[in-house]
């Protein structure tokens, strides 16, 4: 079983940036990032994938979002720039053992998610 914690949310401005976290309680394959809008569904928005962190973005984010790994702490990150009112949501940290995309159901293990608010 793979323990996953988010940080890093919080409230900011548009234009803004945030820098979320997730540590992994051990090493797993892939690695990826969702976001939950009140009355809408999870949807992906990147993921970090094997030793080499082949890289994975929605289109909604490419250009403003990087996802980066450091294997030595098991640990994720997400930097968003440019942040937009659109961005709020509760972020997610998944995780899974084999090949991912940015389809939720690829995904074994999640995180208790972190809140990301922007204001216009």
């Amino acid at each position: 079983q793979v323990q996953l914690v988010e940080s890093g949310g919080g409230s900011v401005q548009a234009g803004g940036s945030l820098r979320l976290s997730c540590a992994a309680s051990g090493y797993i394959y892939c690695m990826g990032w969702f976001r939950q809008a009140p009355g809408k569904e999870r949807e992906g928005v990147a993921r970090s994938m094997g030793n080499i962190g082949s890289t994975y973005y929605a289109d909604s984010v490419k250009g403003r979002v990087t996802i980066s790994r450091d294997n030595a702490k098991n640990t994720v990150y997400l930097q968003m720039n440019s942040l937009k009112p659109e961005d709020t949501a509760m972020y997610y940290c998944a995780a899974a053992p084999t090949f991912c995309g940015l389809s939720p159901t690829q995904y074994n293990y999640w995180g208790q998610g972190t809140q990301v608010t922007v204001s216009s």
